[in-house]
């Protein structure tokens, strides 16, 4: 069994609770607002409605930490005769995971529960896709339906955030709101400790479609350096490959990335930091592309110095991913420290 960690529960269980699909972030953002308003100098929110919480804002030096809110989901596209409701995919869903499932939709007028129509045909299908899912609500007709649901209202599962055994946990959309966790619990450790570097604290929109929110952010904060905190692939699950993944692992400690975009120092400055303070970390190669708001911090302004702190993960993109209190607790740990010992 693991050893205990203290997690801000009622925090976490806000973050994890939102319907936050592309698009429709703001419970999240309400979440961490309230979670930071105590500590934070400042707090922004564009019309994108990303979110930043800012300390010391009179620095020269601009750390930006970066996590985004949105969640993958699906949208409602039409309303059939029935009272069936179409949809199309937002973000990467997987469409097999979806069948016999039950649904929330969240409408202007509360949230609305349904179930997403299966049939064995179904799934025989070898390429299941959004537009092949039908959502019954319990409506009989078009009208019916429009009357409870609009075109553009988001769904997800209508999962459970369930404590499992040695320490981990499992909810849907753990990526990547336990991101947005992290940098909210190491601005406000490090915001304890008297922290004296410039700290800008993002809970960004649309990564899981376009990563505009992270862009958005670092072209209006021009961070001297960026931490981007996203999940990433573990390799200790039945079918998972080292070769492709690194030997990533659940409690193994917060990961690093060796990539092209991100500046070797920036990893090396990590590593020291954890072996200083005795935090775990474990190490994961990309080839290319991050996949992560990384990619768009990277790029924006003169080029900005970013480097990728990720929480393992198991089962991603599925209504039951699963991660490790140690490695969110390692992840807090090592960003506070750099906030607090960077020196640019």
């Amino acid at each position: 069994m693991g050893e205990k960690i203290d997690m801000n529960e009622t925090f976490l269980n806000n973050l994890l609770s939102s319907i936050s699909v592309s698009g429709y972030e703001e419970p999240v953002q309400q979440a961490v607002r309230q979670e930071l308003s105590g500590c934070a100098q400042e707090i922004r929110q564009d019309e994108m409605q990303n979110l930043v919480c800012v300390l010391n804002k009179e620095q020269d030096t601009r750390i930006l930490l970066s996590a985004h809110a949105d969640e993958i989901g699906l949208i409602v596209s039409d309303i059939t005769e029935t009272g069936r409701l179409s949809v199309i995919r937002r973000g990467g869903i997987i469409a097999e995971t979806w069948p016999g499932r039950q649904v929330q939709i969240k409408t202007k007028k509360g949230i609305i529960y349904g179930a997403v129509e299966v049939t064995r045909e179904l799934f025989q299908e070898k390429k299941l896709s959004a537009k092949q899912l039908k959502i019954d609500i319990g409506a009989q007709s078009r009208e019916e339906a429009a009357a409870l649901v609009e075109i553009g209202d988001p769904i997800v599962p209508d999962t459970q955030i369930r404590k499992l055994a040695g320490g981990r946990f499992s909810a849907r959309a753990l990526d990547d709101r336990i991101g947005v966790y992290v940098i909210s619990e190491a601005f406000k450790r490090a915001a304890g400790a008297g922290c004296k570097n410039g700290v800008y604290s993002a809970s960004t929109v649309g990564e899981e479609v376009t990563k505009s929110g992270a862009y958005w952010v670092s072209t209006r904060v021009k961070p001297t350096v960026a931490i981007v905190v996203d999940v990433t692939y573990t390799s200790d699950y039945t079918g998972m490959d080292p070769a492709e993944t690194g030997n990533v692992r659940l409690g193994g400690g917060a990961v690093l990335c060796k990539n092209q975009l991100i500046p070797a120092c920036l990893n090396h400055k990590l590593a020291e930091l954890a072996k200083k303070h005795g935090i775990p970390v474990q190490w994961e190669v990309a080839e290319s592309w991050s996949c992560t708001d990384a990619d768009k911090i990277h790029f924006s302004n003169e080029g900005v110095p970013t480097v990728l702190v990720s929480v393992p993960l198991r089962y991603m993109h599925t209504p039951a991913e699963v991660a490790d209190e140690r490695d969110v607790e390692a992840c807090i740990a090592l960003i506070s420290a750099f906030l607090l010992e960077y020196e640019a």
